[in-house]
């Protein structure tokens, strides 16, 4: 499925100025990203950058959820299911308001609430422990079939990765939203195209990756996962398909924004040195 961008926001505001201001959102949010995984000398850059941009437009336009009061029982839900990315989570919940953002700075220190893996019992804003590839899309599952049990309207969103995806809790998690008919549920797949052993398509193929979701029942929607108009229709209500969960296809760069980063492998799981944390955020900051 393709889809049309719009000149204007639901509510009639400009889109133009909405996309601006979350294109700024994904700047800082990658800026904390570099420093804090630099900073801990330890993390996952690479496949956090990727996802910058689709994470501001959730917490910064779709979702519908609140700071104050992180366990408000009609707020939709967003969970990481590719948890070694968590700091694009902890970047996006500092970023609107769930903590502050010098707390960042502790990234996985002993005792901190940010952890290089998500924990739900000390992080607010975190709604599933992750980190074990292949978990989170069950765990969205419940949390939307519980949705439709209770009678709620809040919609349920979880990313998972391209290598995560080789899992078969994930197909079988698919199989799973399809059948119980989980329009509640829309999954996004970061496909940067790179895993920590190298590419996607040299260590277990999974292409043609949209045509398995559709014929796993999916509504499925293919999009540039750095190009906020498409982000934000893709995300629209408006897009999904009653009775079908949707997934969204997002084609991204590992790495995006840093160029030393940008496509490399290597950058998966190491943290930049001081040196290259600045030049990370002159790039970022020149952009």
């Amino acid at each position: 499925m393709t889809i049309e961008t719009k000149t204007c926001a639901a509510d009639g505001t400009d889109r133009s100025d909405l996309i601006e201001s979350l294109r700024e959102k994904a700047r800082e949010m990658r800026k904390d990203i570099v420093r804090m995984v630099g900073a801990a000398k330890s993390g996952h850059p690479g496949g956090s950058l990727s996802a910058a941009d689709i994470l501001a437009a959730l917490y910064g336009r779709v979702m519908r959820h609140d700071p104050a009061n992180p366990t408000w029982p009609d707020r939709d839900r967003f969970v990481l299911s590719k948890g070694h990315a968590c700091p694009v989570l902890y970047a996006a919940l500092a970023e609107f308001g769930y903590f502050p953002r010098e707390e960042l700075m502790t990234f996985r220190r002993i005792n901190s609430r940010i952890q290089g893996h998500p924990d739900m019992r000390k992080t607010p804003g975190v709604e599933f422990s992750t980190g074990s590839l292949g978990q989170g899309l069950g765990a969205a599952n419940g949390m939307a079939l519980a949705g439709k049990l209770d009678g709620k309207d809040y919609r349920v969103f979880v990313m998972i990765g391209d290598g995560e995806s080789q899992e078969g809790s994930i197909w079988e998690a698919a199989m799973a939203a399809a059948h119980y008919k989980l329009d509640n549920l829309t999954a996004i797949l970061d496909l940067n195209g790179l895993q920590i052993d190298g590419p996607n398509a040299e260590v277990m193929g999974i292409q043609p990756v949209a045509d398995k979701w559709r014929a796993f029942g999916w509504n499925v929607i293919e999009i540039d996962g750095h190009d906020l108009a498409q982000i934000l229709d893709a995300l629209s209500p408006e897009h999904r398909t009653a009775g079908k969960p949707t997934m969204i296809v997002a084609r991204t760069v590992k790495g995006k924004g840093v160029s030393f980063m940008e496509n490399a492998v290597d950058w998966h799981g190491k943290a930049p040195k001081p040196d290259e944390v600045e030049k990370a955020l002159a790039e970022l900051d020149a952009a």
